[in-house]
């Protein structure tokens, strides 16, 4: 049985586990994280402007295009799976890491939503409160999907809505600014 990501990243490193796979990454919780992102509906978000942060192979990219938010309203990055999702989605993603979005990454942007899915629990805990202030300076709201109780979000962002499944172990939680 091949080992879980979370064995792999124990193994390799996060960076290992992506340069060895991240041409063919799919998130083994695409299921899970769907119907996560289907309750999070009910929660008025605001997707006029979305970053799909950790976008992997597209799949918050997909269901955001499902339901109905247009390719061209959708920015995504991933520093690591841009061919999966290149393949998947047949456009380009950026491959803006943490660093880079704490750096000038996102100058002149405005996203009326980040959707961060399975990624900000790998941001080093140095550079997290460098980083929420960054993305706070480029959108009023986070939504945060996570299989942890990680990361801890603070920085002038307060938790607004929050969800957990305790069967699959995914917390949706929605950040406000403020």
């Amino acid at each position: 049985m091949k080992d879980s990501i979370r064995e792999n990243y124990e193994k390799d490193g996060v960076e290992g586990y992506y340069k060895r796979e991240g041409s063919q990454y799919r998130n083994p919780h695409e299921d899970v994280l769907r119907a996560t992102l289907q309750r999070c509906l009910s929660w008025n978000l605001d997707m006029p402007r979305v970053l799909d942060l950790g976008a992997g192979s597209g799949e918050v990219t997909l269901f955001l295009q499902e339901n109905g938010v247009l390719p061209e309203q959708i920015d995504a990055c991933d520093p690591y799976t841009g061919a999966a999702f290149l393949e998947r989605i047949g456009r380009p993603c950026e491959s803006w890491s943490f660093r880079d979005l704490v750096g000038a990454a996102l100058q002149g942007r405005h996203y009326s939503l980040i959707v961060a899915s399975y990624s900000l629990h790998l941001c080093p805990e140095s550079m997290l409160p460098s980083l929420m202030m960054s993305l706070g300076r480029h959108s009023n709201s986070l939504l945060c999907l996570s299989p942890h109780k990680r990361p801890d979000i603070r920085w002038g962002w307060r938790l607004d809505r929050e969800g957990y499944d305790p069967v699959d172990r995914v917390r949706a939680r929605l950040y406000r600014l403020g």
